[in-house]
């Protein structure tokens, strides 16, 4: 079985057709790397020239060494040029990718099942698309070119060293091979991996808790409680605070004893210098290569230092490109060989049962039971009954957030399994309790529902939801954007602009989920009679707390604990014994519930 790529190799395979602008980023740095060292070449010229003419500097070659001057310049402007040319090409790479990962991220989690998103924090999928992803295009714009430059640099200058003097060049070597061992060991082995996945483990869970502190900031100021209230933000602070601690004191020992020993170069050229010099003393030219050394050999500490830097930001890298592998891998579902359209819409569940599983833990809850119901097209259909019964999760089934894995769902008598997954959206248009609107116009908002719709139907489309109004009361009116100018929407007025783009989009299978909860008595009125004239000839599936919303539903199935209870229609569920006669008394006398004055 063939091993899959990890790290930078997996990454350049992600990367795909920007592999050539690295490659020739990787070209160009390797090319400025040489020529930003032709200034300590010539420098080394100029020395040996004064040296071999100490006695008597007239002597000296003054045209050469002003040519060396020359040349050290053109070497640095050459080098400056090459290094600029290297970053264009990888930040223009950079960005490509950092844009087809977003993209391919994104249209990957969009096919995934809505399982996934439920069991997954959204600090996780927040951190891998913006951080993470943000981490990589840094790595390619700037650590890659920089990485290639300093492996250059350090690579040319052993072996100007090498062709200057071999027993001085083995000093500087020997500090360099041993420093780099301690650095890697210390920050590249086992434990280096394990706490690189801790640390990052502990950013998603801290990402995740501000999340919920900052959407909880309301409770906490209601109850003036301080970020202690909130327990678990608290709780994954302290415990990254923890953990940055013992990797400072896990990593100590190692990087003071690296710095020391990379540091102390000289302290190695010197005597080995002293010992080459007294077994030829005479040597001028040896003492200039001496010379030399002592200016260069410390200079290598700063590219190696940098290259350690950069290795530590390549294994973070590392662990970033795993993550969005894990997203990337996690299978979509899957889509039919011969995909077929339903020529009717009704809507069927045959013995449909149902688990929800949560991989971490590695459970699974069975949450419905042999669901069995016909939603007929033109009808309206209500699911009702107590909190957690199942009513969300048969609608979910409904456009594939989830696969059953026990019996069937047809719409048309085609199962659902045999519809492509754009038909099947286009099919359903669904109306969710928890409203969700984009930071864009009102009207940008509804015409989502169908971008090919025109301006008149937009504003038609509003007016049924009876959302117009109010919008024509807004400073733009159709061009306010949400946010801006401290424009917010109440609860009823943002659902109502969901309920605008359903009705925009026409689908002929209907799902509303609670799409009235947060409407007053008056625009609910309002709203049920736009619905009215928007469900003909289409499935209706309406999920309703409010039972007074659903009196008129041509079928109400009742579920309790994930089953079916009672099927059949208002008149006869609410006189007959049983769960909905039960929950319509209680909306009754909930309805005439008022406080005592006493």
């Amino acid at each position: 079985m063939k091993k899959k790529k990890e790290g930078l190799p997996r990454l350049l395979e992600i990367a795909g057709q920007k592999k050539g602008l690295l490659l020739l980023a990787g070209l160009l740095s390797v090319g400025s790397a040489m020529c930003m060292l032709v200034p300590y070449w010539a420098v080394y010229e100029v020395l040996k020239e004064l040296l071999l003419h100490g006695s008597n500097p007239v002597l000296a070659n003054g045209t050469e060494m002003i040519r060396w001057g020359w040349i050290a310049l053109g070497g640095l402007v050459g080098g400056l040029v090459l290094l600029y040319a290297a970053l264009m090409s990888s930040h223009v790479a950079a960005f490509r990718i950092l844009y087809g990962l977003r993209v391919r991220l994104s249209e990957h989690i969009g096919k995934l099942p809505l399982g996934y998103l439920n069991n997954t924090s959204i600090g996780s999928i927040k951190k891998t698309m913006d951080q993470n992803i943000e981490k990589i295009e840094g790595f390619i714009a700037h650590t890659i070119p920089d990485l290639v430059n300093v492996i250059a640099t350090v690579a040319v200058m052993f072996v100007i060293f090498f062709s200057l003097n071999v027993w001085l060049t083995v000093a500087c070597l020997t500090v360099v091979v041993l420093s780099l061992f301690l650095q890697f060991s210390n920050f590249m082995g086992k434990k280096a991996k394990k706490f690189m996945r801790v640390y990052y483990d502990a950013q998603e869970r801290m990402s995740t808790s501000a999340v919920q502190y900052v959407r909880g900031m309301p409770i906490v100021k209601i109850f003036g409680q301080s970020v202690y209230s909130f327990r678990q933000f608290n709780a994954e602070i302290q415990a990254y605070k923890t953990f940055a601690l013992k990797c400072c004191d896990t990593y100590q020992n190692g990087m003071i004893a690296f710095t020391v020993l990379l540091g102390s170069m000289v302290t190695f050229i010197l005597p080995m210098g002293i010992l080459l010099l007294n077994a030829n003393p005479q040597s001028l030219s040896l003492a200039a290569v001496w010379l030399f050394f002592i200016i260069m050999g410390p200079g290598v500490a700063s590219p190696i230092y940098k290259l350690t830097f950069l290795g530590g930001n390549t294994r973070e890298i590392n662990e970033g490109v795993a993550r969005i592998d894990r997203i990337l891998e996690r299978q979509p579902i899957p889509e039919p060989e011969h995909p077929q359209v339903p020529e009717r819409y009704d809507i069927e569940f045959r013995h449909v049962s149902f688990f929800y599983e949560n991989t971490e833990q590695g459970t699974r809850t069975k949450v419905l039971h042999d669901i069995n119901f016909k939603a007929q097209q033109g009808e309206i259909t209500a699911l009702v009954g107590p909190s957690g019964s199942g009513k969300s999760t048969v609608a979910n089934l409904i456009p594939r957030f989830w696969d059953v894995e026990q019996g069937e769902i047809l719409i048309g008598g085609v199962n659902i399994k045999q519809i492509a997954t754009a038909e099947l959206m286009d099919t359903v248009s669904f109306v969710f309790q928890d409203t969700f609107l984009f930071y864009d116009t009102l009207y940008e908002n509804i015409a989502i529902g169908s971008p090919s719709a025109g301006k008149e139907a937009v504003i038609a489309a509003a007016e049924a939801a009876q959302c117009h109004d109010f919008i024509e009361r807004l400073p733009d009116g159709y061009d306010t954007k949400i946010g801006d100018k401290g424009i917010f929407l109440s609860g009823g007025e943002a659902q109502r602009i969901c309920v605008a783009r359903a009705i925009l989009k026409n689908a002929p299978i209907l799902v509303l989920d609670e799409a009235t909860a947060f409407a007053d008595p008056e625009n609910e009125y309002k709203m049920q009679m736009a619905l009215q004239s928007l469900i003909k000839d289409k499935t209706v599936i309406v999920i309703a707390h409010r039972l007074s919303s659903i009196v008129s539903a041509h079928q109400i199935v009742v579920m309790k604990e994930g089953r079916i209870v009672q099927c059949g229609k208002h008149n006869i569920l609410s006189v007959k014994e049983g769960v909905y006669k039960s929950m319509w008394d209680a909306y009754r006398n909930a309805y005439h519930w008022s406080l005592n004055k006493n």
